[in-house]
């Protein structure tokens, strides 16, 4: 059976005084009602060191980086290596973001050598992938992503992609307010299960964990949930206030 998560992608928001609070409020709720899915905090870098120390003897909320380089060491400034994230016990490291693509000019290519940085030192990768609404309006969404899969993911062997979380996030519902219906993120999401399916085995890509993101809140998390290879959500705002990314992950069937 694959893994269940609900991940929150604070993105460039809260102070480490604030992180941490959040961080504590979240754990506090949770340990009334331990969830059966994994729940994965992604704060802003400096936390994380922090985090790692709340959240030592937590077996159900892991820590999740947004970004890496992909260099072990060297003159780059600016830049966190895996080995630093894994030094700290970070699990898990977001790569592929479309804001990290668009903003920041990162490639399919750079982002295929982060993913297998962050595989090479025992860490999982949440990798992003998404069209823009120009693309969704021509009808070229399963194309466009299946590029994306293909050139990030595809040099991968057998073992590797089942350490791989994926997150598909259209880019034009990403704090739009506009979310993706449930039958379109079914559609996606098996989808990227079937090219899975063709390149790495049925077993691979049945145990391989596929998230939707994209202006998930509480009023719609249940009914996006439901959807058999919607396997939770990568939440970006309403991960920024414990009462409403609580909603969210209550809203996943455990």
């Amino acid at each position: 059976m694959r893994k269940k998560i609900v991940a929150g992608n604070w993105k460039m928001n809260k102070f480490l005084t604030e992180g941490i609070q959040l961080t504590v409020d979240i754990l506090v709720e949770l340990e009334r009602n331990p969830p059966k899915h994994t729940v994965i905090l992604c704060p802003p870098f400096i936390h994380l060191s922090e985090l790692s120390k709340v959240l030592k003897e937590c077996s159900f909320i892991k820590i999740g980086a947004q970004n890496c380089y992909y260099k072990d060491s060297g003159a780059f400034t600016g830049e966190v290596s895996v080995p630093m994230l894994a030094s700290l016990g970070i699990d898990y490291v977001i790569t592929g973001h479309s804001e990290r693509r668009q903003l920041f000019f990162e490639t399919d290519e750079i982002i295929a050598q982060k993913v297998k940085a962050i595989l090479a030192h025992g860490l999982k990768p949440i990798f992003c992938c998404g069209e823009p609404l120009d693309v969704r309006e021509k009808n070229e969404h399963l194309n466009y992503v299946s590029n994306q899969v293909q050139k990030s993911l595809f040099n991968l062997s057998q073992q590797e992609i089942k350490s791989v979380v994926i997150a598909y996030e259209p880019i034009w519902a990403i704090g739009t307010g506009v979310n993706a219906s449930p039958e379109q993120a079914q559609e996606m999401h098996l989808f990227i299960r079937n090219l899975l399916k063709e390149k790495f085995g049925n077993e691979s890509a049945d145990l391989t964990t596929i998230l939707y993101g994209g202006s998930v809140k509480s009023e719609n998390a249940a009914t996006l949930f439901s959807k058999p290879d919607v396997d939770g959500g990568l939440i970006g705002g309403a991960s920024l206030q414990a009462s409403e990314f609580m909603k969210i992950v209550r809203s996943l069937p455990n």
